[in-house]
């Protein structure tokens, strides 16, 4: 497909520079198809747009502190975004300036000295091979990052310049598994009280975990969506969520980074690493209803939500943009139901 059908207008003021306080207060823009025009509900709302024996799935991945601000041996400043652990015991990541940094050259932290970062070589797609220490133990999985709390920061993305907000704020309140370097930000307007009020509706809740990647969020940059590369994630669904999926009336996935591990696991088996790309003309063969954040032009999850409900996305864009909605990571939500 050509991506200039995925490109509209997105003014720099209808993008959120900090969450809705409380979470649940953002609000929710639920479709109801293309004959009816769309709701206008906060998110505390939902349990009214949910029915007994709806399922509920959320991505319970936690985001790292993967954002590390360092200073080089000559006191110049750098910074290294860690994506992934590798299969050499380091990490593959983002480094600045990385054109200046010649393989071997050692960065160190401010925050904390026994943090340090050493800079392997350049791979083909710009990113690094690097070896991270802290206090002398190496970090090679996404559980050690916890010894990077006072180094590292959540690595925000980088249409957010305020940098006020905690980063727990930055977490869904049921994120269990570290490892991503983004939030599943669907999930940030639950709160605990939410959930307990959905729980009550009855309505089942059951969990996916997908380690978010930055090319989820990344624009396409090509003209025609088939020449895009995908690059893989890992997921795992457990055995009870499928279950639950099956036995459920509807299944209502919060964020698309849920449909991608349930669908996933429909063409791939429960766990694993995924390149699915979902766009015009890709079935769905599990999920019902999508409960998601307004996205940026010319991404893949743009293509996502046109091959869910179809080109009257274009319309819900433009209605969220003249009703004053909040677009992106930390902006507002809006409700999906399946075209097909």
């Amino acid at each position: 497909m050509d991506m200039i059908e995925f490109d509209y207008e997105l003014p720099e003021t209808a993008i959120a520079q900090v969450p809705a306080q409380p979470r649940d207060a953002a609000r929710l823009l639920v479709d109801q198809g293309p004959a009816q025009p769309p709701r206008h509900l906060a998110i505390r709302d939902i349990v009214d747009v949910l029915r007994p024996g709806d399922l509920l799935v959320v991505n319970e991945t936690r985001v790292i502190p993967a954002r590390l601000p360092l200073r080089k041996t000559t006191g110049g400043a750098a910074e290294v975004l860690l994506l992934e652990p590798d299969a050499r015991g380091g990490w593959l990541a983002l480094v600045r300036p990385g054109r200046r940094l010649a393989a071997g050259a050692v960065l160190r932290s401010d925050a904390d000295p026994s943090v340090s970062v050493t800079i392997g070589e350049a791979l083909p797609d710009g990113s690094r091979h690097v070896v991270v220490e802290a206090d002398g133990a190496a970090v090679v999985t996404a559980a050690d990052t916890a010894w990077l709390a006072t180094a590292g920061e959540a690595p925000l993305p980088p249409y957010i310049t305020d940098r006020s907000t905690p980063d727990e704020r930055y977490q869904t309140v049921y994120a269990e598994t570290p490892g991503s370097v983004a939030a599943p930000t669907a999930g940030l307007h639950f709160t605990p009280e939410l959930l307990a009020a959905i729980e009550a509706r009855g309505v089942e809740r059951a969990t996916v975990d997908l380690v978010v990647g930055l090319d989820t969020f990344r624009p396409v940059l090509v003209d025609d969506s088939d020449d895009h590369e995908m690059h893989s994630e890992r997921y795992a669904v457990p055995d009870e969520t499928w279950e639950a999926c099956r036995r459920a009336d509807r299944v209502i996935a919060v964020g698309t980074t849920t449909v991608r591990a349930l669908e996933s696991a429909a063409r791939s088996g429960p766990s694993g690493r995924t390149d699915l790309f979902l766009q015009r003309g890709s079935r769905f063969d599990v999920v019902d209803v999508l409960v998601t954040n307004f996205h940026m032009p010319r991404s893949t999850l743009l293509l996502m939500i046109d091959a869910f409900v179809g080109p009257r996305w274009r319309r819900l864009y433009e209605t969220a943009l003249e009703e004053g909605y909040r677009f992106l990571s930390f902006g507002d939500a809006c409700w999906l139901e399946r075209a097909t």
